[in-house]
């Protein structure tokens, strides 16, 4: 009986911890189903008092939300992936292989880790202005390409994986990038999943470097586009507002949908194996 209990408090207060982190989220929602007129008037009031689309009518007609959208999952996705791609083979040169320096540059990546990207934007512009490449998506994408988080990550996973399984694969005429891409790569799937999801978030919502690097709106992202609605002047029109950051919001909810699934599924099987 007292198992149950404890079991019953501790499903509450999950459910409780779950609506707290689900509130802001509800209220955006719920505010952009009102009108101003309403929000005015009864601004701490949770609902609407009935379903009202012209928000989105609005968000939809003043910006153009496939463009930025598109601009936003490429950059997103590209960033994502290239961080993938090389993080393997540093993490897997941090965590396998002997070599003079090894302990200097798993030190220089943990010291990436705590400088914060707006620190290295004026260097970056800099380098970035004689080329070519301001106002592109290479601006938004290359300085990303890189991720000391990504390789920190990776190369404590690498650690736990036994060197026979390495020592086998060259026995059987592996090449190291076969070792890395096709040995390694599944056995720690569920920390590459971990490691797109929360870079495709982090870029995904990120205002401040598309901002710096775009001056025309062919490659500038949905969280500038969703700043846009602001109407200067008269005030903030925060159920247009809110309708942008809903659209902005469903493509991340969809994405963590899928891979949460698929890092527990992943998760499950190597603690069952």
């Amino acid at each position: 009986m007292r198992r149950s209990w404890w079991r019953v408090g501790g499903k509450g207060l999950l459910f409780a911890a779950a609506l707290v982190w689900l509130a802001p989220y509800l209220w955006m929602v719920s505010t952009s189903f009102k009108t101003l007129p309403e929000i005015v008037a009864a601004p701490a009031y949770p609902l609407p008092s009935s379903l009202q689309w012209g928000a989105y009518e609005e968000v939809f007609s003043t910006i153009a939300v496939g463009r930025y959208l598109l601009n936003t999952l490429v950059m997103a996705t590209a960033i994502a992936t290239l961080q993938i791609a090389l993080a393997l083979p540093a993490g897997y040169a941090l965590a396998k292989l002997r070599f003079c320096g090894r302990r200097a540059a798993f030190l220089s990546v943990l010291a990436c880790l705590i400088i914060p990207a707006q620190v290295t934007f004026v260097p970056v512009f800099t380098m970035l202005g004689p080329l070519g490449l301001i106002d592109t998506m290479a601006a938004l994408v290359l300085p990303f390409a890189v991720s000391a988080f990504g390789t920190f990550l990776v190369r404590q996973a690498m650690l736990a994986i036994p060197d026979e399984i390495i020592e086998a694969a060259r026995l059987d005429g592996a090449s190291e990038f076969t070792i890395v891409y096709r040995v390694l790569a599944p056995i720690v799937q569920p920390t590459l999943a971990a490691l797109f999801l929360f870079s495709f978030v982090f870029h995904y919502s990120d205002y401040f470097w598309p901002l710096m690097m775009t001056t025309s709106d062919d490659v500038r992202t949905m969280p500038l586009a969703v700043a846009l609605l602001r109407e200067q002047g008269t005030g903030v029109r925060w159920h247009i507002v809110m309708a942008g950051n809903v659209v902005l919001s469903l493509p991340i909810l969809a994405l963590f949908a899928v891979t949460q699934r698929r890092i527990m599924q992943a998760v499950t099987a190597r603690a069952l194996s």
